[in-house]
């Protein structure tokens, strides 16, 4: 059978693994796609590839697909998130001389690391991968509360994150991994906290696509979203995970160490060296509890953050595609939630919810400040 080649774009992520394993475990083939992954130096390199129509799809910071969306920053264009590719996955991490300044603050409390940072009494330059990424909203998001704490957002491609550290141009990392793992590698670093200690359940990355190459490649679109689905569910299965490092350590994808990738799938994550690894639970995840589905709920908290207006919005809510996720899976018995909103927060505890199949459980999303978020009854 003739295959339909894909350009896909990523940044070497771990969270990039739902394309490499649709890829080398034949789920794409299966699917009548081959796919061509592109590996790109920076998200704006991707995005611009993705604009421009060198990219077919991409692995996607999810605020990026919505600020391309809604006009903000760099070449707009608008672009649908598919589905998401991953929930959380990305850790806070300081220089070993804040570390030594703040003194011991316990890991995961993201207020009291927000009361350390507080009390250090200086600007903290923080190093964000982008500047529309979930890193940049949530770090905008959990120092809210501590307005009085000066931070200075410096744009630091992952790769190049422990480099930063270690000649001083930063003192703080908000990262996905393998790279705050490589930090504390490199001993530049101390891991503080984990992305899901400001909110629980925060859609990292997206599979985004032009709008305009969706509609003119329907059944493409259809076939790309089965094969990441299978893939995301092999990818959440524990006896898989010793098999998915090590092809994402080869080197046409990561091109590293297994043990550097592996904590970000384990969930075992080592703050600094020589100390024993912190077990977090569903660190990063792919599939469970209804991961890959695009929440519009999602897209607006985030269109919110970005400074939209209630226009823009309701545009960020049409580029998460919910209705092609339900009209694209429908057929190979994946469970599809009954609502394609939900309160982001409000979920404290695993909750069941109305699906298709009635076996859908969600995770717990809360934010760490306990509110909520409800566009529709502005609560913003």
């Amino acid at each position: 059978m003739t295959q339909t080649v894909l350009n896909c774009g990523y940044v070497p992520l771990v969270d990039c693994a739902p394309l490499v394993i649709a890829k080398e475990l034949g789920f794409a083939a299966e699917e009548g796609l081959s796919l061509n992954l592109v590996r790109q130096p920076s998200w704006s390199a991707l995005r611009d590839m993705l604009a421009l129509g060198h990219l077919d799809a991409a692995h996607m910071l999810s605020p990026m697909a919505v600020a391309m969306s809604i006009g903000m920053g760099g070449l707009s264009a608008r672009v649908d998130a598919l589905m998401v590719l991953s929930v959380n996955g990305t850790v806070f991490g300081v220089s070993n001389a804040l570390a030594d300044h703040i003194g011991t603050v316990p890991f995961g409390d993201a207020n009291a690391l927000l009361a350390a940072l507080g009390a250090a009494h200086k600007p903290i330059r923080v190093g964000v991968p982008f500047h529309h990424s979930m890193h940049r909203l949530l770090l905008s998001y959990w120092t809210s509360a501590a307005p009085d704490l000066q931070i200075e957002e410096i744009t630091v491609p992952p790769p190049r994150m422990a480099d930063a550290v270690a000649d001083g141009s930063v003192d703080a990392f908000w990262v996905g991994e393998p790279w705050g793992s490589v930090a504390v590698q490199h001993d530049v670093a101390r891991l503080m906290m984990t992305g899901r200690d400001v909110w629980q359940f925060a859609p990292e990355k997206v599979l985004a696509a032009r709008h305009d190459w969706v509609a003119a490649n329907e059944m493409s679109a259809r076939r790309l979203m089965r094969a990441i689905y299978k893939a995301s569910a092999w990818l959440d299965l524990q006896t898989n995970k010793p098999l998915a490092v090590e092809i994402l350590a080869r080197s046409e994808h990561l091109s590293m160490s297994p043990d550097l990738i592996d904590p970000a799938l384990s969930g075992e994550i080592t703050p600094q060296q020589n100390t024993a690894p912190k077990a977090v639970g569903s660190f990063l995840q792919f599939h469970k509890h209804a991961a890959s589905f695009p929440w519009r709920s999602q897209a607006a908290w985030i269109a919110s953050r970005l400074g939209a207006d209630a226009t823009g919005i309701q545009n960020a809510k049409a580029c998460f595609r919910a209705d092609l996720y339900r009209q694209n899976l429908s057929g190979i018995d994946a469970d599809l939630p009954g609502a394609s909103e939900k309160e982001e927060g409000a979920l404290h505890y695993e909750t069941a919810v109305a699906s298709t199949r009635g076996h859908m459980i969600l995770a717990p999303d809360a934010f760490f400040d306990g509110r909520t978020f409800d566009f529709s009854a502005k609560n913003c």
